[in-house]
């Protein structure tokens, strides 16, 4: 990993990517996310951080739209990526998942061949004009991944033959096949063993290099060893965000210090 002087280095220059303002999300009565505002930078790791049910996944899930799925759910506020409102009626959600890549919790793998995993998404957005392009997205995708010498002899092989770690992989390359600019990730390693956990860390510091990569996650020690920004949610507020190193060593908000030292959570 980096030292934290080019770290700091690295956040200091990016650009915003994703800026949100008054966001709120309700689900039927329920005030799941209120007000939030927020900054996202380009090319950098952000964590989101909080208890169960702090709004956290539901916040991320606003930033590919994937909310408009659960009939309940109204989101009001404002997103917009590279400066383009994503809530206007005029875009298309399914365009806008192929710009913002989403890995879930669990690896889930389609119950195709590693080839045709990651294919997918290149294939319906015609991103490919003959077998040859995309034989060369489906290989780049899956280095990206960091799973291509594992899986170059077996493209044909199913994709849920994997390993829990290395499907999580799959995900990563399948989620990058369609040249996204944001990848979130909600929660990637809660599933895997410790090994998975540690290549799946490794493949994301290299992915901040050509992404915005923002992630959910429950262990407040990978939020430090991936990010460099850390949001903290609590009860459906974005109580603090900033470098992560100030919010784990002097965060300014008392809910924030009670988190971090285990009093709440």
């Amino acid at each position: 990993m980096n030292d934290m002087r080019s770290l700091e280095r690295d956040v200091d220059t990016n650009d915003v990517k994703i800026a949100a303002k008054g966001v709120q999300v309700f689900y039927g009565d329920n005030h799941a996310i209120k007000d939030v505002d927020v900054q996202i930078d380009d090319k950098t790791v952000t964590a989101f951080i909080g208890p169960s049910g702090c709004g956290k996944s539901t916040f991320l899930r606003c930033i590919n739209r994937m909310n408009d799925t659960i009939d309940v759910c109204r989101v009001t506020g404002d997103i917009h990526i590279d400066g383009e409102d994503i809530y206007d009626p005029r875009v298309d959600p399914v365009q806008l998942r192929a710009k913002v890549g989403m890995v879930f919790q669990k690896p889930n793998p389609f119950p195709k061949s590693i080839y045709d995993n990651v294919a997918y998404g290149p294939r319906i957005h015609g991103l490919a004009k003959n077998k040859a392009e995309l034989d060369e997205i489906v290989e780049n995708s899956l280095r990206r991944g960091a799973i291509w010498d594992e899986v170059k002899d077996r493209l044909d092989a199913p994709g849920t033959g994997l390993s829990g770690g290395q499907q999580q992989r799959l995900c990563i390359a399948r989620a990058v096949a369609t040249e996204p600019e944001v990848l979130l990730m909600d929660e990637p390693c809660s599933a895997l063993d410790p090994i998975a956990t540690a290549q799946v860390e490794e493949l994301i510091d290299e992915l901040r290099q050509s992404y915005s990569v923002v992630i959910v996650t429950h262990s407040m020690q990978q939020a430090a060893r991936v990010s460099q920004k850390t949001a903290f949610f609590h009860l459906g507020n974005l109580v603090e965000y900033g470098e992560t190193g100030q919010i784990f060593t002097n965060p300014v908000d008392p809910r924030t210090e009670s988190y971090i030292t285990g009093r709440i959570g």
